[in-house]
């Protein structure tokens, strides 16, 4: 029997070794499989209609029950996790490489330029998050598209103040004093020796980060401007099943449930990271 080598067993055992990474991404692996597999998953059709089950309780036919106009909740609960994974891991990798390469430029070049950054991100900083968003998706119109440049526009000050104020540390250590003696091209310098090594902090925020972009892209769609209807999305179907929360709790209570699921896979895998640079450092 042929085994890892050295390097993946160690990647390995320091993912199994640490409880909260290896549960968070057990839940993450989890709903990727369901969304992926979606087509095969889902015992129903997530946008077929049948009034005469409307609204029918959790049962063995329908284990989810049925919205109001008669589909299968679980249906739509597993294809809706294609979009809301779709949300929080696309929305968070735009403003993570805008924000990292603008704080690394800022804090390296210094002068006017880190001047110019820092105060724009100021003023994005002085609006509270998700009013600014909103008023940009009021702007461009509903969808995902505008959601996504609503993201890329107001979330990547947070990764440029991270990886501004590492680079201003790492910029003066023994490493790249060495480098520039060696005369290495300040492009190299930068992208080869500074900025890998002040990623950590800007990766532990990804993860957390991927839970805000998850519940601003719900928070968006609950209130009409995110993903429109028909399509199977948890945020959509928490507004639509509000009204009927009395009568019919299912319809929105499983979709809040995944919200949660999924947020706190992102949660632990944010800790188990922190945990385990938190080790190395």
């Amino acid at each position: 029997m042929t085994s890892l080598p050295v390097a993946e067993n160690w990647r390995l055992h320091l993912v199994l070794s640490n409880g909260r990474l290896a549960l968070g991404l057990g839940i993450l692996c989890l709903w990727l499989l369901l969304a992926l597999l979606a087509p095969w998953t889902a015992p129903f059709d997530p946008l077929e209609h049948n009034i005469e089950l409307r609204l029918s309780a959790p049962n063995f036919t329908h284990l989810f029950g049925t919205d109001n106009f008669g589909r299968d909740v679980l249906s739509r609960v597993i294809w809706g996790a294609r979009v809301d994974l779709q949300l929080s891991l696309l929305g968070v990798i735009l403003p993570f490489l805008i924000g990292t390469s603008i704080g690394a430029l800022a804090g390296y070049i210094g002068g006017g330029v880190d001047t110019l950054c820092m105060r724009v991100t100021d003023i994005i900083l002085a609006f509270p998050f998700l009013v600014l968003m909103l008023a940009i998706m009021v702007l461009i119109g509903p969808g995902l598209g505008s959601f996504y440049i609503a993201i890329a526009l107001v979330g990547w000050v947070s990764y440029a103040r991270l990886t501004r104020s590492q680079i201003l540390v790492l910029k003066n250590s023994d490493f790249a004093l060495a480098a520039r003696s060696l005369g290495y091209s300040h492009v190299r310098i930068l992208f080869r020796h500074l900025l890998p090594n002040a990623l950590f902090s800007s990766i532990v925020f990804f993860m957390s980060d991927a839970v805000l972009i998850l519940l601003n892209g719900a928070a968006v769609s609950y209130l009409g401007l995110g993903v429109q209807p028909p399509t199977a999305e948890w945020g959509t179907m928490i507004a639509e099943g509000q009204s009927l929360i009395t009568s019919a709790w299912w319809i929105c209570t499983f979709p809040g449930l995944a919200i949660v699921s999924l947020a706190m896979g992102f949660s632990l895998m944010a800790d188990g990271i922190a945990e385990i640079l938190g080790e190395r450092s």
